[in-house]
């Protein structure tokens, strides 16, 4: 009798892990050791010079949008006070391979009063030409009533979809796929006052 418990108990182990992280927290996402960026929507614009802050924190208007230029590297915010319209945050490439599976994964959520919302859109520049590509794919962060749970939003998040050589056909371009072009997210927010952005060292295939 014993034996087969011990069977039961090992299958069970086996079917979780092979299912990917185990969700041990409750609230969605992944457990395990995460970087922790909060975009968080302030009534009224900051003045204070947060260049360079090194904090995990980037303020935003409650109502109103704010671009995040992104760069390459290590995980850092750069410029905290987007309540200009203007911000900037520094992350590792999420695709260095360019095959569709990520290096790392972005689980996204919304926390605060109920009622507010943001939309995070990808989109490039061509520096050269000023040309801007805005993305097909977006992130809707909703502050619904009750337990708010993460989503996986690396698909997203870490791609730009959009027409790039204009042959009529979406491309998906990770971030810093190409190094011609300047990346950034388009924060447009309706009252959200916590947007929280949690990054995994786990794979995700979007293909």
């Amino acid at each position: 009798m014993k034996k087969i418990v011990a069977i039961a108990i090992a299958a069970v182990l086996l079917l979780s892990l092979g299912s990917g992280p185990i969700q041990a927290t409750g609230n969605g996402a992944p457990s395990g050791a995460h970087y922790n960026l909060n975009i968080i929507g302030v009534p009224k614009a900051k003045t204070a010079d947060m260049t360079n802050a090194d904090g995990h924190v980037i303020f935003v208007s409650l109502n109103g949008q704010t671009q995040i230029q992104l760069s390459e590297g290590d995980y850092q915010v750069l410029d905290a006070n987007g309540t200009d319209g203007k911000a900037a945050f520094r992350m590792p490439n999420p695709d260095p391979d360019g095959d569709g599976i990520t290096a790392y994964s972005v689980y996204a959520r919304a926390l605060g009063k109920p009622g507010g919302s943001a939309t995070i859109l990808p989109y490039v520049i061509d520096p050269v030409t000023g040309e801007t590509f805005y993305s097909t794919g977006s992130t809707v962060l909703v502050r619904g009533t009750g337990k708010s749970s993460f989503d996986n939003v690396s698909k997203q998040l870490l791609y730009v979809y959009a027409d790039l050589d204009g042959d009529g056909i979406v491309d998906r371009l990770p971030l810093f796929g190409d190094a011609t072009l300047d990346y950034f997210w388009h924060y447009d927010n309706h009252g959200l006052k916590l947007a929280q952005l949690r990054f995994y060292e786990i794979p995700t295939n979007v293909n």
